[in-house]
């Protein structure tokens, strides 16, 4: 029984001292993101195609009103055929509303597969860099503190954001 207690002690001990020889270090990429000059105009870009899309939707539902307000105005004077008509047209537009929606914002939407498409070779960089940096000062770990990981205290000192930062502009 004690040398099982004895082994399981030097066990953790051997665990602990492994444990307290790894480093690890953090860094934070939304401030790396946003030093870059690609993400940003990246960014600028996917903004400005979304200014244009809710411009379009904003036309859209415009649109939508109008036809509502005018229905609303004249549906005690129109025929029941002509009442089923422009109910018809006020559901394909609400439709075509939705439509535009989802294939600009949806899950699969262009939004996504535009940020997909810009960001990707920026993340890619910013990893890359992450990774060498990490190597160069033989890190064990490297935490991204924007992420929503709960840190409860992070050592300045252990901070690789600049590093990084340095890496990405020297390329």
């Amino acid at each position: 029984m004690k040398l099982s207690f004895a082994v399981i002690f030097a066990l953790i001990l051997l665990a602990g001292s492994a444990y307290s020889q790894q480093k690890i270090g953090y860094v934070d990429s939304k401030v790396i993101l946003e030093t870059l000059q690609d993400a940003r105009d990246a960014q600028t870009n996917l903004d400005n195609m979304v200014q244009k899309w809710k411009l379009e939707l904003q036309s859209l539902n415009d649109s939508l009103f109008i036809m509502k307000d005018d229905y609303d105005k004249k549906k005690l004077i129109l025929t029941e055929k002509i009442k089923q008509q422009k109910e018809e047209e006020i559901k394909v537009q609400e439709q075509k509303i939705t439509d535009f929606k989802q294939n600009k914002f949806g899950e699969s939407g262009e939004y996504f597969q535009k940020q997909t498409e810009l960001m990707k070779p920026v993340q890619d960089r910013v990893f890359k860099a992450i990774q060498d940096v990490a190597k160069e000062g033989g890190y064990d770990f490297v935490i991204d503190r924007s992420t929503q990981l709960m840190l409860l205290y992070m050592n300045d000192r252990y901070d690789l954001t600049q590093k990084v930062i340095k890496k990405l502009e020297a390329q």
